[in-house]
This record gives structure tokens, C-alpha cells and sequence, in this order.
């Protein structure tokens, strides 16, 4: 083959150009002119479209000090991919409930999850988590604003270290709660970290939590079994509180109203004189939940009537609240929520509306309950347990 054929060929990769690029290259040239493209006749040539200006995604340099896009901080700092929609899982399409569904996750605040760990007795392993504190809804006068250099004692110790020794949470948290305006002492919200206190003395409030700074002070929970008198001691030679309490605790202790020989359930006892009396006056009406089995069928509008108010030997008497838990045959089980303290007075209104109490248990006083706690056993008051049942009555 000739050097012109060699030079014409489509195969050549010397890269030269070749007789049919050349005729077309002026064929272009003299039809549309130099430099411009004819796309009249169809060639593989596409119209020109100027492209368009590409947004670039802003990026905080206080958030990405080290410049690039923020896909590459977002890895450089670890953070994890985006996962893949629900949609695509298996179950999304079904409804909840349903065999195969995908199971909703519970949603927390960000709110919610600063305030669990910081809160009061946070770490505290016994006892139970009440959640806020529920104060009573009492008539009170204005108060005045205290200045905090009244509240200042030069010889008291300092607030975040009360509160430590508490057990409420660390020095350094304790101090946190005081900056942000969480703690009262006698009434007074504190903010400054230098105030001393004098432990003796000081009421000391968390997030409306009443911290117990009295260690002498004793706050435990009974769980009275059936045929147990509500006394101390009793002359009949009858078992008694102090049978189960000689083990735990030698000092003298109150017991928080009374419940009667046939009636089961929880019992407070306390050496705390002033929350005993509290507790049991009217004007705070403590409430007290029970579980009452009584023979059935139950018919409709009786829980309606005791919630109305029934006339007893001694004025009119209602519960609070009635809600049927359990139905079996012959047998239901109710539980009422009351706050009036007299004399077996589940008993007399059941009496009085033709159903006879067949078993009575107290399950619940204010904000304490039994739980899982079984017959017979004593317990003591977590911390923050304590703190609600003084909140509860004004304490």
C-alpha cells in the first residue's frame, strides 16, 4: 500500500486525519462559514446548549473548619450513612399489629433524654421512678421575692455539696442544676454557687423534689397480709406491725392510717411525724387506691352511682374514680380510687349497693405503690420516692 493510502485509512492511529473527515471538514466550511457547525443535513453533531450554573451547597466553616463538601466532613467525622427508607424494609406495608408488621419505636425528646440524666437521684439503684412531681393544688398567699443574701449562711455549708452528700447527683451536675435555676431553698430559687445553707435547717427543693437531708428520718412500705392487726402492739396477743418491722428497724415507727384485719395491702410507716399527720387530714385528700373483688355480674350504673355519692350511717360518701379490671364467672374485680379516710368505708358503700367485698386490697397511697412487692415483706422509700410523698402533701 501506497503512503497516501496508508494515510487515508480509517484504521490509522498515527492520528491523521482521513480523506472522508477532509471532505467533510469543507463541505462545513464552505456551506456554513468557518468555525460554524451546518446541522441541516443530520449529522451525528448535536445542537449546542450552553450548560447550566451548578448550585454549589453552602457549607458553615464553623461546622467544617477543614473545607471540602460536607459529605466528606460528614465521613471524616463518622458520621453514619443515611439509611435505607422504611418503605423498603419488610412489613412497611402491612398494618400495625399485624403478623410481619414493623414495630413503632418509641419517640424521646431530646428534651426528655438531657433531663433523665441529670435529674434528681438519677443513678439511684433502689426504689422506684415516679417521673415529675405532681404538687397539691392548695390556696396559697403571693410570695415575695427573698433576696439570696438572706438565704446565705456564713457558717452553713455550700449548696452543690449539701446536695451531693444528698445523693441527689455529683458536685458538678448539682451545680449545673443551681445555674439553671432548678433548685429552691425555704421557697426561694437560688442561681448563685457560692450560697452556704444550713443543712439542720434548710428546705431544699429539686425540679420540685423535696430532698430529705434528716438521715434519722425513716420512710419504709408494708405489705399487710390478711389477718394482721393495724397496731404496733395489740393485748389480744393478735400478729401485729411490729412483728414484721423488730427485724428491720429498732427505732419507733407511725403507721399511716389503718386498714382492717380482713383488708390486705400497703401500709406507710414512718417515724416523720408531721407527713403521718399530713397524710391522714382530709384537707389534702391523699388518694387511695383499691382493688376490690366483689360476686357477679356487675350490672351497669352502679359504678356511676358510687361515683355520685352514697348515704351512709355518717353523711354521704363517693369514690373518685371506678374502673372494672377483670370479669371471670362469678367473680369481678373493680378498682376504686378514693381519698376519705373513714372507718372501712370500701366496705360500706360495696355494702350499700347490694354488693358484699369479698377480698380488699390497698395497692396504692398518693404516689406509692406496692408494685411487686410480696406479703408480708417491708421495704424502704427510695429517695426520690420520699421526695414525691413530701411533694404530694406540701412538704
Amino acid at each position: 500500500m501506497t503512503q497516501a493510502g496508508r494515510q487515508g485509512s480509517p484504521r490509522n492511529s498515527s492520528g491523521r486525519t482521513s480523506a472522508g473527515q477532509q471532505s467533510a471538514r469543507t463541505q462545513g466550511a464552505g456551506g456554513a462559514g468557518r468555525g460554524q457547525r451546518d446541522f441541516s443535513k443530520g449529522g451525528v453533531d448535536r445542537p449546542f446548549k450552553r450548560p447550566k450554573p451548578r448550585e454549589e451547597a453552602f457549607v458553615d466553616p464553623d461546622l467544617n473548619p477543614g473545607g471540602g463538601a460536607p459529605e466528606q466532613a460528614d465521613r471524616k467525622a463518622g458520621a453514619k450513612p443515611a439509611r435505607k427508607p422504611a418503605a423498603r424494609k419488610p412489613g412497611a406495608g402491612k398494618a400495625p399489629g399485624t403478623p410481619g408488621a414493623l414495630k413503632p419505636k418509641p419517640r424521646i425528646g431530646a428534651g426528655a433524654a438531657k433531663a433523665t440524666g441529670s435529674s434528681a437521684f438519677g443513678s439511684e439503684r433502689f426504689g422506684q421512678n415516679l417521673g415529675p412531681v405532681r404538687k397539691p393544688t392548695r390556696k396559697r398567699g403571693p410570695r415575695g421575692p427573698v433576696p439570696q443574701s438572706e438565704l446565705h449562711d456564713a457558717d452553713g455549708v455550700r449548696l452543690q455539696k449539701v446536695m451531693a452528700s444528698a445523693g441527689v447527683a455529683s458536685r458538678r451536675v448539682c451545680e449545673e442544676m443551681i445555674a439553671e435555676g432548678r433548685v429552691e431553698v425555704d421557697g426561694q430559687v437560688v442561681t448563685e454557687l457560692g450560697v452556704r445553707v444550713d443543712p439542720k435547717t434548710a428546705v431544699i427543693h429539686v425540679d420540685g423534689l423535696r430532698i430529705q437531708l434528716d438521715e434519722n428520718m425513716v420512710y419504709m412500705v408494708f405489705n399487710k397480709p390478711k389477718g394482721v392487726v393495724s397496731t404496733m402492739e395489740d393485748p389480744d396477743g393478735r400478729p401485729c406491725i411490729s412483728d414484721f418491722v423488730r427485724n428491720h428497724h429498732g427505732e419507733r415507727l407511725f403507721h399511716v392510717g389503718r386498714l382492717d384485719v380482713a383488708t390486705e395491702g400497703l401500709l406507710l410507716l414512718t417515724n416523720d411525724g408531721e407527713l403521718a399527720n399530713r397524710l391522714t387530714h382530709p384537707s389534702y385528700e391523699v388518694p387511695k387506691t383499691y382493688l376490690v373483688q366483689v360476686r357477679g355480674p356487675f350490672p351497669q350504673g352502679v359504678g356511676a352511682q358510687l361515683k355520685a355519692g352514697i348515704e351512709l350511717e355518717d353523711g354521704i360518701a363517693s369514690v373518685d374514680s371506678f374502673k372494672l379490671v377483670d370479669s371471670t364467672p362469678g367473680h369481678v374485680l373493680i378498682e376504686v380510687v378514693l381519698h376519705s379516710g373513714k372507718n372501712r368505708i370500701v366496705r360500706r358503700l360495696f355494702d350499700a349497693v347490694g354488693f358484699p367485698v369479698l377480698r380488699l386490697v390497698r395497692v396504692k397511697v398518693g404516689p406509692i405503690g406496692l408494685g411487686d412487692q410480696r406479703q408480708g415483706s417491708i421495704r424502704n422509700l427510695g429517695k426520690q420516692e420520699v421526695g414525691h410523698l413530701l411533694a404530694s402533701v406540701g412538704l
